[in-house]
């Protein structure tokens, strides 16, 4: 196929960052239970360690969520951003 007959998908950066969000948030939360229940003790140590905000209670995970969900959804959207631009 010809280069300029070529279909190039975009990306939904807000919908792709906000993904990201939401499913970051929802992986500190269930390993945060799990923690709690004995399972994923060093994931949930190597979570504190790593983010600034976690701790293993509930204003800790909360605003640990929150972390994650902000961290993710600034990297994913820009990614989808920068692949946006190098597509055109």
């Amino acid at each position: 196929m010809a280069r300029g007959k070529e279909k190039i998908m975009k990306l939904n950066a807000l919908a792709l960052g906000l993904a990201g969000a939401i499913v970051s948030a929802g992986c500190m939360l269930l390993l945060t239970v799990g923690g709690s229940f004995g399972f994923y003790q060093n994931a949930a140590e190597m979570m504190q360690q790593h983010h600034m905000f976690y701790a293993p209670n509930l204003l800790g995970t909360i605003t640990g969520m929150i972390e994650a969900a902000i961290i993710a959804f600034a990297g994913l959207y820009a990614f989808g951003w920068i692949y946006n631009r190098l597509t055109k």
